[in-house]
């Protein structure tokens, strides 16, 4: 009744014969988040939205081409790709001379030069204790050498850890060049230099003078500086005036229309192009919606809610057409799941007894009917954790992650002792003691309808659940303490390796991407087997055998893989979501003069 009341607003709205004149005719984007950020210390930063601001304000030597399918890296800070040797152990980074932070009281007034040890000090800020990063195991897994034994020596020490020590794995070589070596061979570590929210150079000077409040006063030689932030409310971006003269350039694929259209429009103009962006939190999606209808937003990921009324069959609707807007649709290499907390002793476990009762719970959940009810067709069902465009993602791959079985779920539930013994309703444990799960959820609309989907679900195989509702930071935090016993959230791939999404299972990544705590030695094996390995069919062999096991154990139920709509209005350009670049907006302007 109240989603129906929902979309009979918007239609009314469509029919409506203008934009509201919200938006000012200036040099501003508008845009909106849908879960509230966390903060921009790149050695803190957990979640999407934070690194996209991260990813405007630092900047790490490589990028990727804004416009090229399949993607390519290419320089940014640095002079040229790495030089790689030594069967992918040695990488050695050149950065150009002239490139400078962003003013600061910090600096005192003089313009500070990026050089190669602000990459070195950047990358042992994830080693030192201090910082508690979980986003530490990204580069402990690729094996940087003495890196791992410094922060151990801080640890067992209980000393500061020594930023100026020497170590073999990555150290500034003269005042522009810094080299990286590794204990293995990594393939594909050069991805993590093209990530600006995770190996952005950031200034000693600026953590030391700042300390604790340094996830507010981010610094970096990138082209916005933040100009204004109330927490889960709004941020503001402005032009970092000091940042150097980057002109648009891009390769686009010969055949892809859309793309030579951008490369056309952007030839030649400065980066960025935008004076101000401006990103307000707008949790549910009903006000997100009204607000990109009335002019105030220029580009929404549209609500999966409103798909039907604003991209039936796929296509943008007529009324939207009509007013100029435009639509990207764009699958994502993403992944939507849930998991279930290993380490807690009523889902957690690797006897029959407890994989049995995860599998049940797979089994008894229907992926279809969260596509058609909860996001209106807009993705296809998960087969496995590891997403569409990256290595690894095999379209013709089918495992139970997807099947959805109540028959099968209750004959597992029946075969273990998972019983109703006392003839309420609900199954009991095998001793007879209560079985209640629990999950977690923000408070969001299409969280609380996902939880009425689990409900009904799970009655009907004699399971009963309960939700924990918290925000997104708080929830953030209980994972990584351990304290959830299921909770459901989304992967977005940073770069083409699809190791990462098996990585999530990998032991020693626990408490960091892996929040399941799944820990099973034969797949830990398998794991950095795969990773050491080039891209072909031998490791796509390993990935495989990965991936049935992860279905097998079920420490995470994928859910699915989104299809993204980006509305965009007329004044809108150069827009174009890229698969793994998170810096999307520098890209992206205002046209003053289209009426708003």
């Amino acid at each position: 009744m109240r989603r129906r009341h929902w979309l009979g607003a918007s239609a009314a709205l469509l029919a409506a014969p203008r934009l509201a004149p919200a938006a000012a005719r200036d040099n501003t984007l508008r845009v909106a988040f849908r879960v509230a950020e966390t903060g921009f210390d790149p050695v803190a930063i957990g979640d999407e939205n934070s690194n996209r601001v991260a990813a405007c304000i630092f900047e790490s030597p490589l990028t990727y081409d804004y416009l090229a399918r399949p993607v390519t890296m290419q320089p940014l800070t640095a002079e040229a790709l790495p030089e790689v040797a030594d069967d992918f152990r040695s990488f050695t980074f050149r950065i150009r001379p002239g490139i400078f932070f962003a003013d600061d009281p910090v600096f005192q007034g003089r313009p500070r030069e990026l050089v190669a040890q602000d990459y070195v000090y950047a990358i042992k800020r994830y080693y030192d204790p201090r910082n508690n990063s979980e986003l530490l195991y990204l580069w402990e897994n690729a094996g940087v050498l003495g890196l791992t034994e410094l922060r151990e020596r801080a640890l067992k020490e209980k000393k500061p850890f020594d930023y100026d020590a020497t170590v073999e794995g990555i150290r500034a070589l003269d005042r522009y060049t810094f080299s990286v070596r590794l204990a293995k061979p990594g393939p594909r570590f050069a991805f993590l230099f093209a990530q600006t929210g995770l190996a952005g150079a950031i200034a000693r000077e600026v953590v030391e003078a700042y300390g604790a409040d340094i996830a507010a006063h981010p610094v970096g030689t990138g082209p916005y500086v933040l100009a204004a932030w109330r927490r889960s409310s709004r941020i503001e971006l402005v032009r970092n005036p000091r940042y150097r003269e980057r002109i648009f350039e891009a390769t686009p694929a010969p055949g892809d229309a859309q793309a030579q259209a951008i490369a056309r429009a952007l030839a030649g103009r400065r980066l960025p192009l935008a004076e101000r962006v401006e990103i307000s939190v707008i949790e549910e999606s009903q006000p997100r919606w009204l607000a990109f209808l009335d002019g105030s937003l220029d580009q929404i990921e549209l609500p999966v809610d409103f798909a039907p009324v604003a991209v039936p069959g796929g296509a943008l609707a007529p009324h939207l057409a009509r007013r100029g807007v435009r639509l990207q649709r764009v699958p994502q290499p993403d992944m939507v799941m849930t998991y279930f907390n290993m380490l807690h002793p009523l889902v957690g476990g690797y006897a029959p007894e407890k994989v049995a009762l995860r599998r049940a719970i797979a089994l008894a959940y229907d992926n279809d009917e969260e596509l058609r009810a909860l996001r209106n067709g807009q993705g296809i069902a998960a087969q496995s954790t590891i997403p569409p465009f990256t290595s690894g993602y095999e379209s013709g791959y089918r495992s139970e992650m997807s099947a959805h079985d109540p028959a099968r779920a209750m004959a597992l539930l029946d075969l273990y002792g998972y019983l109703d013994r006392n003839g309420d309703g609900w199954r009991e444990l095998p001793d007879g003691s209560p079985l209640v799960l629990r999950l977690s959820s923000t408070s969001s609309q299409i969280s609380r309808r996902g939880n009425e989907l689990w409900r009904k679900h799970l009655a009907r195989v004699g399971l009963r659940i309960e939700f924990d509702v918290a925000t997104w930071p708080d929830l953030l935090k209980r994972s990584r303490n351990a304290t959830l016993m299921m909770w459901g959230y989304g992967w977005v791939a940073q770069s083409p390796d699809g190791g990462f999404f098996l990585g999530i299972a990998y032991g020693p990544n626990s408490g960091e991407s892996n929040d399941a705590r799944f820990a099973l030695p034969a797949f830990d094996r398998l794991f950095e087997r795969q990773s050491v390995l080039p891209d072909g069919a031998e490791r796509l062999a390993l990935m495989r055998e990965g991936k049935n096991m992860l279905a097998a154990h079920m420490p995470y139920k994928a859910h699915v893989h989104t299809i993204t709509n980006d509305l965009l209005q007329p004044r809108v350009r150069g827009w174009w979501r890229h698969p793994f670049a998170r810096d999307t907006w520098v890209y992206t302007g205002v046209d003053m003069e289209t009426s708003s």
